[in-house]
């Protein structure tokens, strides 16, 4: 399936803004996730930030209500 193009530049302008927050989200939490693998060793903790990227990537691969109109 081939996904629709947003149809405005508010519409363009939003999903580029959501990709960008997501991208700096998940590479916050990797980032976390090496900090503390270096300075604690690897316990439940150190992949907990690891657990919610997943969760951001996942949430930026489901195609948007909004765009399909």
């Amino acid at each position: 399936m081939e996904q629709e193009e947003p149809k405005s530049i508010h519409e363009q302008k939003k999903l580029k803004s959501e990709r960008f927050t997501t991208a700096l989200m998940i590479g916050l939490l990797v980032g976390i996730f090496i900090y503390s693998a270096i300075t604690n060793g690897f316990k439940f903790f150190t992949f907990f930030p690891l657990i919610l990227a997943y969760f951001f990537f996942l949430k930026s691969k489901k195609p948007n209500s909004e765009n399909k109109t």
